[in-house]
């Protein structure tokens, strides 16, 4: 029986390993076992208690403050004790948070396989997103199976050296996951989302926390999203205000104080799945966002300047709009106002997958565990 280990520390790794490990729980032919790094905590425990995961080992890293040099350090040596109390023949990890990148470097320096799920990933610009860019490339250089999630992701993979062999289609995981969400009868815990009229008033959800924007540009669209809710007397806006003070500071001064405009505290997993499906829109510089939301059926306004997921571009089912005030007030303000424009984005096929991927990498994983 071949062992393999699945390394995550954040919700989005959670949330998109969670059906892999569902299907690796499944599988006669591997023993599988988790371990998580918490380089989130709180967030990462609502995700585990949604999907019922238990991990066999919690390094229990976080801590107020840290650094992306604390999260590296503390994680490559909690998962050097793991690894050689498991021994597994092959790591794998999701996507492109610092735990990605120590998690393959743990590997690697263990003499372990790695499985990059979510691989290819490229934005173009090595500090945006910062530092997921860099994990993504870097991981890629040690990983001995890409499981790319579209072909533009492969693409990217096959202009930078590496073997098409070693590079699987598989679609993504956050899909797997949504749709088994979605599916479950639901009601808000909050009072205030359970009280909103999103049949007769067009609510936006957005959610804004990248590096990046903090600050003027993240001030900028914030005022734009003001100017859009005061001059539509039929639009509610959702954001759930991430937990970084600095994020916090900017939307209480440019948000706060409107009977329309809600400031709530940080989602689970759960009720943000069932608010972007309630939703009118959503106005997002989330990765994971780009790619659930079209599943939905919900058009989605991208405020960054590039993104690493153009698939979705292409496609219209999202748009890059920028984070300049008037190039957001007026991108909103379009899909408010104008319904064709509104039903083209809404109504175009999500590009990142049919809900099997999870299925799809368990069985490469046991294939050439056991072929090679």
């Amino acid at each position: 029986m071949k062992k393999v280990m699945t390394v995550f520390g954040t919700r989005p790794e959670a949330v998109k390993m969670a059906p892999i490990i569902k299907k690796l729980n499944e599988n006669p032919d591997i023993e599988h076992r988790s371990c998580v790094t918490a380089q989130h905590r709180e967030m990462l425990d609502q995700v585990l208690n949604i999907f019922g995961i238990v991990p066999d080992y919690d390094l229990d890293i976080f801590t107020d403050g840290q650094t992306l040099s604390d999260i590296t350090v503390k994680s490559l040596k909690g998962l050097e004790k793991v690894i050689v109390d498991f021994g597994p023949d092959l790591i794998l990890v999701q996507g492109d948070t610092t735990t990605v990148f120590a998690g393959a470097l743990a590997a690697f320096y263990n003499g372990v396989k790695i499985g990059h799920v979510e691989a290819g990933l490229r934005s173009g610009n090595l500090y945006s997103p910062y530092p997921e860019e860099a994990n993504r490339k870097l991981t890629g250089i040690v990983t001995n199976y890409h499981f790319a999630p579209t072909e533009t992701s492969k693409e990217n993979l096959l202009r930078e050296g590496y073997a098409e062999g070693d590079i699987y289609i598989t679609g993504n995981t956050s899909i797997d996951a949504l749709l088994d969400i979605t599916s479950r009868e639901y009601e808000f815990e909050s009072e205030l989302l359970n009280s909103l009229d999103y049949e007769n008033r067009k609510v936006i959800l957005m959610t804004s926390h990248r590096r990046e924007n903090i600050g003027q540009p993240m001030e900028d669209i914030f005022s734009a999203l003001r100017d859009v809710v005061e001059e539509n007397p039929d639009v509610e806006l959702v954001y759930p205000v991430h937990l970084n003070p600095k994020v916090k500071a900017i939307a209480e001064e440019k948000l706060g104080r409107h009977e329309r405009i809600h400031l709530i505290e940080p989602l689970d997993y759960l009720p943000f799945a069932n608010l972007q499906k309630k939703s009118y829109m959503i106005v997002t510089d989330s990765g994971g966002v780009q790619e659930e939301a079209p599943t939905l059926g919900k058009p989605i306004l991208v405020i960054r300047k590039e993104t690493e997921r153009p698939e979705g571009i292409e496609a219209g089912t999202a748009k890059l709009i920028g984070v300049c005030r008037e190039d957001v007030y007026r991108e909103v303000s379009l899909l408010l106002n104008n319904s064709e424009e509104y039903q083209k984005m809404a109504n175009a096929v999500n590009p990142y997958g049919d809900g099997k991927a999870a299925e799809r990498i368990v069985e490469i994983i046991a294939e050439q565990l056991n072929t090679k």
